[in-house]
């Protein structure tokens, strides 16, 4: 699907201006604490000329022939931009949590990590991660590492999204 840039885009928000619209697809996930799975996603960034996205993730489980079997996990934020591709995310997940991510985006990629993990006392114990975009043959692909219950760093999410 074509992507044009909008005639309004901060010009901070170019580096990352191949996030803006409605992407859907797939993606896996697995950790130590869980057992594997897979997820269906959609992700939507959007914009009003200021310097920033505002950010909607929804996911939810799928069984094997792709099938929606329960509501997954929601995360809602702004990723704010500044000059030289130096980028703030700010999110809020339905699970208790709240991140402060930096990060830098360049050449259709973005790379954050986190800076700073509040959570509710109902929340499992999270103590940051990674994160990974980048625009691949027209596609968004991302991964995402994790540090949570006691484990360090490691594979957590990753799929592969596609305009809608």
């Amino acid at each position: 699907m074509p992507f044009e840039l909008p005639e309004n885009l901060h010009p901070h928000c170019g580096p990352v201006a191949w996030l803006l619209g409605r992407w859907g697809g797939r993606g896996h996930g697995d950790y130590p604490t869980i057992d594997a799975f897979e997820y269906g996603q959609e992700l939507v960034f959007t914009h009003d000329g200021r310097p920033f996205f505002h950010y909607f993730s929804r996911s939810w489980i799928v069984d094997a022939d792709g099938e929606k079997v329960r509501d997954a996990a929601q995360e809602a934020g702004f990723l704010r931009c500044h000059p030289e591709g130096k980028v703030e995310l700010l999110l809020t997940h339905n699970t208790g949590f709240v991140e402060i991510w930096y990060g830098e985006a360049d050449g259709g990629k973005l790379d954050l990590t986190t800076d700073a993990v509040v959570r509710t006392e109902t929340a499992k114990e999270y103590a940051g991660g990674k994160r990974l975009y980048g625009n691949v043959e027209g596609d968004l692909l991302y991964a995402y590492d994790m540090a949570a219950m006691g484990q360090p760093v490691q594979p957590h999410l990753w799929a592969r999204l596609v305009r809608q």
